[in-house]
């Protein structure tokens, strides 16, 4: 689960894997403080132009959330372990519906057999690459709530099927945590409703719908498609770690809407899954240093990475 080790020394790892309380605080504040920022522009400057902005920018830092929530189950977003599971999963996964618990077991199992028949992300990644009309319909759905409102539906539906049943819900947990989704929703709906009804009193009473509930079902899914093609879609079906993941670079802007938290450096991430996110670049250069370029699998833009998975002009 650590393919890294067959090409940095342990001298070269240990610095890369220290983690930070300080750089922990200051992701979830940031995470948070850039939602409240788009909101507040909004507030400020009320007119269709920043309402886009702000349901975009809001429904990136939810991944960002889903990032974070991702760095707390490989225990690197802080260097307690209580501090980190707690953060993790009352400020990150449940305000979006997720769950801790549940992604750890699904992802652990994902790095152990990443892109081979026992991989549950397998089922993602091995549509593509696919056909840009396909993507194009499935882009559709997302932007337009369609992905997310039927997703939702089905986990409402899923959790009055699974109440009390502990061994379904533990046997469905793998099937949600692949779309960041909550089993037992019902743990986490009151921490979502709860921060749509503090948006909704800091504003007007449609400014929670407006600024958490709808880039939830829209730009949110979207991303977390594209974050997910990028990762391992059209890649290598094999235990290569240099060719069954992909690191795409990324500019100020696709950091700031799609691709937050340099969850771009997905190679590097698979290579020694317990470095923390921001030090992903440095092991990228280190990678790069070591001449090892040539064997990585990277595309220069989240544009070039879809082209690869079928999204080509037609």
């Amino acid at each position: 689960m650590t393919p890294g080790k067959a090409y940095l020394s342990t001298e070269e790892i240990r610095p890369l894997a220290e983690r930070s309380d300080l750089m922990g605080v200051w992701l979830v504040a940031h995470c948070w403080g850039t939602i409240a920022l788009a909101v507040a522009l909004f507030g400020l400057w009320p007119n269709p132009l920043t309402f886009v902005l702000a349901v975009i920018v809001i429904g990136s830092r939810q991944l960002g959330l889903a990032i974070l929530m991702h760095e707390a189950a490989h225990n690197a977003l802080f260097r307690n372990r209580r501090l980190n599971d707690l953060v993790g999963e009352w400020l990150c996964g449940r305000p979006i519906l997720a769950e801790l618990a549940a992604y750890r077991h699904y992802h652990l199992t994902h790095h152990r057999f990443t892109q081979t028949d026992k991989d549950p992300d397998l089922v993602l990644s091995s549509k593509f690459p696919t056909s840009h009309a396909s993507m194009r319909r499935k882009f559709a759905r997302d932007l337009t709530g369609r992905t997310g409102i039927k997703q939702l539906t089905g986990q409402i539906l899923m959790s009055f099927r699974l109440a009390g049943d502990d061994e379904a819900i533990k046997a469905a947990a793998s099937d949600f945590a692949q779309s960041f989704k909550a089993p037992q929703l019902w743990k986490s709906l009151p921490v979502f409703l709860g921060i749509a009804l503090l948006i909704s009193l800091v504003g007007d009473w449609w400014w929670g719908l407006a600024f958490w509930v709808l880039p939830y079902l829209t730009w949110f899914q979207f991303v977390l498609r594209v974050r997910n093609i990028a990762e391992h879609g059209a890649t290598e079906q094999s235990e290569d770690p240099f060719r069954n993941v992909r690191t795409t670079l990324a500019g100020p802007i696709a950091r700031l809407l799609v691709a937050p938290y340099w969850v771009n450096y997905h190679l590097e991430h698979h290579m020694i899954m317990h470095v923390p996110c921001y030090n992903l670049p440095r092991m990228h250069a280190l990678l790069l240093d070591k001449g090892l370029g040539g064997r990585m699998k990277t595309a220069p833009s989240y544009g070039a990475a879809l082209r690869e998975a079928g999204w080509r002009s037609v």
